[in-house]
């Protein structure tokens, strides 16, 4: 059975944190693999999206070709092969989804405006300004009071860092230096990446809560890139996070 989370914060929208379970796929995609962009079998990948796209009553369901950028694209249909890392909709029945794997995917409504939105949100793309792209992309086009919902996504006591990744936010995110906690390996930190995703929000005025949930440690419900990484498999799955106006 397909599994998802949800926040009251998106009031009014069909959507979800969809886990991995409830899809077709075998193996290390088992179960609900929807990355297009994995080594999985086209077949499955498509019905495992459209299974999302029925649970959530949508006519459609976009994504986009996601590459850590700061690119937010508003869209009215769906698009082939889209480069961005945000979607932004105000086409009722169109669903717009964010793929993670360890990221952070971010869902944003303003029902009242009758606007949506959807982005990844890895560090790279939060240090950039993908948050401030979306939220920009949102209030040029009607979007008033955007509530923010964070999704599982790699936690800190997961997220080791080395030297030179502290050393980026020491030039260009000094605030956000207590986001670190040593680890055991000298010159290592711990790295709260949903707790800067939510700081970045904040600096664009839009509240952002966080569902509590990290992707590596929890193998029977997450993907996750950097669990795949360390234990040498292969490839990896991913998840979808989706919204959908009425």
């Amino acid at each position: 059975m397909i599994e998802r989370l949800t926040h009251a914060a998106l009031h009014g929208t069909a959507h979800g944190f969809f886990t991995r379970q409830g899809g077709v796929s075998t193996g290390l995609y088992e179960s609900l693999n929807v990355g297009l962009g994995s080594e999985d079998a086209r077949v499955p990948v498509l019905e495992n999206r459209d299974r999302v796209r029925q649970y959530l009553g949508a006519t459609a369901l976009a994504t986009a070709y996601q590459t850590h950028s700061t690119v937010t694209a508003f869209i009215d249909a769906p698009q082939e092969a889209i480069k961005a890392d945000a979607l932004v909709t105000k086409t009722g029945g169109l669903a717009i989804g964010a793929l993670a794997a360890d990221c952070a995917p971010v869902l944003l409504s303003d029902t009242q405006n009758g606007i949506i939105g959807a982005a990844h949100s890895g560090w790279r793309g939060a240090f950039d300004g993908i948050l401030a792209s979306v939220a920009a992309t949102m209030r040029e086009n009607g979007g008033k009071h955007i509530a923010a919902v964070i999704g599982p996504c790699i936690s800190q006591k997961a997220y080791e860092v080395g030297p030179e990744f502290i050393a980026r936010f020491e030039s260009n995110y000094d605030d956000d230096l207590d986001l670190f906690t040593p680890s055991k390996k000298s010159g290592h930190h711990m790295f709260d990446l949903p707790s800067f995703v939510q700081r970045q929000l904040a600096r664009v005025d839009i509240e952002a809560h966080i569902i509590k949930a990290c992707t590596y440690e929890d193998k029977a419900r997450f993907f996750s890139y950097r669990r795949t990484t360390h234990r040498k498999e292969p490839d990896y799955g991913r998840q979808i996070s989706a919204i959908c106006l009425p």
